[in-house]
């Protein structure tokens, strides 16, 4: 086991270096110069030149990119050109609202959609699966940011009970920041419980015929205790994959959800620094993004060898 997972953990360091370096060189092949774009278009030459030389600008590729990954290593992400704060001050502040945002639509995206696969799976081919069908298929097809829109038309337009936008800071109070969170947490889980509902169902439907779980009912135990007690854990593999690849999706995809909301989140952050050409923001949103998307995987993977006992054997 420990030598799976050193093996593991030297394919996720050269996998972050590798991607560390197409970020950077993307971004440094994007049209427009930072410093041109501070001073705007009245600067002279002379300035232009000393601010350049001042952001390492006139620095070889190879050598920024050094420097920037030894600042990385050191949690030190530069400076940001629009607002002049350390980057990592702005990713953690954006942070404390897109992490939470995204934890609570996981958790609602969980709530609904394993229950419903369940019992899905429970009654194939009859009415409760074409309900759940035909949900899963309308949630993954509607749109977050659109499902944001009716939220916003509901509950807060006609009923008024929860805020349209904005963000009060935590400072406010835990109730007042659940509430601002709830409405584009609905939005971004409704998609995710639709895909996690089929996920669900399907792996639940594999195991309901396996031997321990006829041996379980041969027992005596009720069709529901046999389903919960053998059949769901055997099926978690899949749903445990599909978790981790939606929490990425939710952290990393909430742009169009935090736009519409109004949320000092990291997906706005994104969207902010793009359209002020905000490079050293940029390349490390970008970077914390695919860092965040390659642990997942690395700790998915670990999960799959904690559940199956099956995959450590074969990994040896």
């Amino acid at each position: 086991m420990i030598s799976i997972l050193i093996r593991r953990t030297i394919s996720l360091i050269v996998t972050l270096l590798v991607v560390s370096l197409l970020i950077f060189t993307v971004m440094d092949l994007l049209p427009g110069d930072p410093a041109a774009i501070m001073l705007g278009t009245s600067a002279s030459p002379d300035t232009l030149a000393a601010l350049q030389h001042q952001l390492g600008l006139d620095q070889p590729l190879p050598i920024r990119y050094l420097a920037w990954l030894g600042g990385v290593l050191q949690g030190d992400l530069g400076q940001s050109y629009t607002y002049g704060v350390p980057v990592s001050g702005l990713i953690l502040e954006r942070l404390a609202v897109t992490l939470p945002l995204a934890v609570l639509a996981m958790v609602l995206s969980v709530a609904v959609a394993v229950p419903l696969g369940v019992q899905a799976a429970r009654r194939h081919n009859g009415p409760f699966d074409a309900v759940a069908g035909v949900f899963s298929y309308v949630s993954i097809a509607v749109p977050a940011f659109w499902v944001g829109l009716l939220l916003i038309i509901a509950f807060s337009t006609m009923l008024g009970w929860l805020p349209a936008g904005g963000f009060p800071g935590w400072d406010a109070g835990l109730w007042p920041g659940l509430k601002a969170l709830l409405l584009p947490a609905v939005a971004l889980a409704l998609p995710q419980a639709g895909v996690l509902t089929r996920v669900a169902r399907a792996a639940v439907l594999d195991v309901m015929n396996e031997d321990f779980v006829r041996t379980a009912r041969a027992k005596g135990l009720s069709e529901g205790t046999a389903i919960w007690r053998h059949a769901v854990p055997n099926a978690l593999i899949p749903v445990v994959t599909m978790l981790g690849l939606q929490f990425t999706f939710l952290i990393a995809g909430a742009v169009l959800v935090e736009n519409v909301f109004n949320l000092p989140g990291l997906g706005r952050l994104a969207f902010q620094a793009l359209s002020q050409r905000d490079i050293a923001v940029m390349q490390d949103v970008v970077l914390f993004f695919s860092a965040l998307v390659i642990v997942m995987n690395f700790l998915v993977d670990l999960a799959y060898l904690a559940i199956d006992p099956r995959l450590r054997a074969g990994a040896q």
